[in-house]
């Protein structure tokens, strides 16, 4: 893989805390299996949950899949035992409110409308909505509506700022992808 490929799909969203450590433990193992690492989520959801969000660098993820990961993670995280007490795993596709968490994820969704939180605020703020235009060095470039503007404007976020991304559900999109149709313009 190249260099600038290699960046492409660097995550740049960190788990911290017990999350990390469950990431740190998920992350090789996902590798050896051909999968990469989107997100892991701790919540106290069912008496202890801990989600490990994957897929396959082609974007793909089943059942068998998940049932996989789930079977060579379970001994290795009951081993190291990342975080107190019992809890469930869970091993889950992104889904279609997915987590951006590399270049190659914006790249990959330009087009679609997603949703982004930073770090710190610019300019003031810390939450962008909008349409993914492209992925250019080290930032996204997403087309939003601001206040001030009677048209949208295409802003750079880069991407050491984003603490928090994902895909922004469009449902007229889903409806017309469902059904075979264009979205209504």
């Amino acid at each position: 893989m190249s260099s600038l490929a290699a960046d492409a799909d660097r995550r740049f969203v960190r788990e911290t805390g017990p999350e990390r450590a469950v990431a740190d433990l998920a992350e090789p193992v996902l590798d050896e299996l051909g999968f990469r690492l989107v997100r892991v989520k701790i919540s106290g959801r069912d008496g202890g949950t801990v989600q490990i969000m994957a897929e396959r660098p082609t974007g793909e993820m089943n059942v068998d899949d998940c049932a996989t990961i789930s079977r060579r993670l379970s001994p290795l995280l009951d081993a190291y035992d990342p975080m107190p007490g019992t809890y469930r795993l869970e091993v889950s596709s992104p889904g279609i409110d997915r987590p951006l968490v590399r270049p190659s994820d914006f790249a990959t969704w330009v087009g679609h409308d997603a949703k982004v939180e930073l770090k710190e605020a610019v300019d003031g703020r810390k939450r962008f909505k909008g349409r993914i235009e492209d992925v250019v060095d080290e930032e996204v470039h997403l087309k939003i509506e601001l206040e001030a503007e009677s048209e949208p404007v295409i802003i750079g976020l880069p991407f050491s700022l984003i603490g928090e991304a994902k895909l922004a559900m469009d449902l007229e999109a889903l409806r017309a992808d469902l059904s075979g149709g264009e979205p209504a313009q």
